[in-house]
C-alpha cells in the first residue's frame, strides 16, 4: 500500500476474464487498477462492482485501493486491509477480513476460514445498502489484515 491513491503500477490492453468472469488485472496499488477492474466486470456484475466502490469510499473517505489476487482490495494506511470482493459466475463475493468482529456476522464462513466472513450477492438479490455501509464501517474501524 505505499504508492499514491491515484497511481497506477501497470497500463495494459482490456483485461481478460477468467473462469467465473473474474478479471485479471495484474497486481498494484491505486484506485486506477480497481477502477479498471471494475470496468472489466460482466454484466450487471459491474453496476454492483460500481456500487461497492462508491459505497466504501464514502463510508471510508481515507481508503486505501489495490489490486491483489485479482481482485480488489481496500485497506487503511497502516492498519491493512478490511474488505475485498471477487467476481464468481453466479455472484459476487464481498469478504471481511475480520468478519467474525461483524454485527451482524456476514453470512459466509466456514469453521476453516477462521475470522475472516463474506457475503454472497447474487445478480437478482436485494442489495441491502445500509447493512453493508454499517459492515463496511465497522470493518473499516478494526485492525485489518495484513499478508
Amino acid at each position: 500500500m505505499a504508492k499514491a491513491q491515484g497511481q497506477s503500477t501497470t497500463a495494459k490492453a482490456a483485461p481478460v476474464l477468467l473462469s467465473g468472469g473474474n478479471p485479471q488485472i495484474a497486481k498494484g496499488d491505486g484506485d486506477a487498477l480497481v477502477q479498471a477492474y471494475i470496468a472489466a466486470m460482466p454484466g450487471r456484475k459491474r453496476g454492483l462492482g460500481e456500487r461497492l466502490d462508491a459505497l466504501i469510499v464514502r463510508n471510508v473517505p481515507d481508503v486505501r485501493k489495490a489490486v491483489r489476487w485479482n481482485s480488489p482490495f481496500y485497506g487503511i494506511e497502516g492498519q491493512g486491509w478490511f474488505v475485498s470482493f471477487h467476481v464468481f459466475t453466479p455472484y459476487v463475493k464481498v469478504t471481511f477480513f475480520r468478519g467474525m468482529s461483524l454485527q451482524p456476522i456476514p453470512p459466509g464462513g466456514t469453521a476453516k476460514s477462521k475470522d475472516v466472513r463474506w457475503i454472497d450477492i447474487r445478480e437478482d438479490d436485494a442489495f441491502d445498502e445500509a447493512q453493508m455501509a454499517d459492515w463496511i464501517k465497522q470493518a473499516a474501524a478494526l485492525p485489518g489484515w495484513i499478508p
